[in-house]
């Protein structure tokens, strides 16, 4: 039996989970970089966020979008999923405590609803929230999977999740080491770095269970995925890229980011 075949032999929600898995682990991976190193630099964390930004927008088209396309002969399933994924972040993005940078001041401002939650899990929250598409994007991508047994769809789910455990690593490490250097505990850092993580399998899980149970979503939900989290990287990733006199950096990353995804999505095929 090939490769290809154990994994069309798989559930697609536990496929879905260990490959969320991966992702929590590779953040987990980045946090305990705040047991190494004491700071990291403005030039550095541009580059990290507009890596993460880049790989989200080429993950969003050939991973999800350019499926969620070929799967209907109509327009507006890809239209209206990709306008309610971006609707959905909007709404938990008032909702979620959180702490969104002004990209025009530098200056932090507490979004979502009034809490008195500390700093430190506020920053952390503000990296859940965009973890949560990426968990949905990778549970569509394997229950897409589970549903059509196509096995060109396999390499698809394949890089979509790698790309997101490496876009993960520098996430995990821009939470952690920002809070050790504010005083918080290097051991407290690493938990709230890695538990921003822990929302991609439990979101994974749930968009494979219900792209399998409602089949008719399909386009919806790849197209729907695709839109939180490109909502992401214009909200959040990429204008806090942007602070400081660095901003070519984040724009270096960008590229990199979406080379390496695009190279991902383009040489998986199984």
């Amino acid at each position: 039996m090939t490769f290809t075949e154990q994994l069309l032999g798989m559930s697609p929600i536990l496929l879905a989970l260990i490959a969320t898995l991966f992702t929590w682990f590779m953040t987990a991976l980045g946090s305990s970089l705040v047991f190494i190193f004491k700071n990291m630099n403005e030039k550095m964390m541009n580059m990290m966020l507009g890596f993460a930004s880049g790989v989200m927008l080429a993950a969003s088209f050939w991973s999800l979008l350019q499926p969620a396309i070929e799967l209907t002969d109509k327009w507006y399933p890809p239209v209206t999923g990709f306008l309610i994924g971006g609707l959905f972040i909007y709404a938990i993005d008032k909702i979620l405590p959180h702490i969104h940078k002004n990209y025009m001041t530098g200056l932090d401002v507490e979004e979502g609803i009034h809490t008195s939650w500390k700093r430190s899990v506020l920053l952390a929250l503000s990296v859940t929230l965009h973890n949560i598409p990426e968990g949905l994007a990778v549970g569509v991508a394997f229950g897409a999977l589970g549903n059509t047994g196509d096995p060109a769809l396999i390499g698809g789910a394949i890089s979509l999740a790698l790309g997101m455990g490496v876009q993960n690593f520098p996430e995990g490490a821009i939470v952690s080491i920002p809070l050790a250097r504010e005083g918080v505990s290097k051991w407290k850092a690493f938990n709230l770095g890695q538990m921003s993580g822990v929302v991609e399998p439990i979101a994974a899980v749930l968009g494979a269970w219900l792209v399998i149970s409602i089949e008719p979503i399909m386009p919806y939900a790849l197209a729907g995925a695709a839109g939180a989290m490109i909502y992401v990287v214009a909200e959040e990733l990429i204008p806090t890229s942007k602070n400081g006199s660095h901003s070519d950096f984040a724009t270096i990353g960008v590229m990199c980011g979406f080379a390496i995804m695009m190279l991902l999505d383009t040489a998986l095929h199984f």
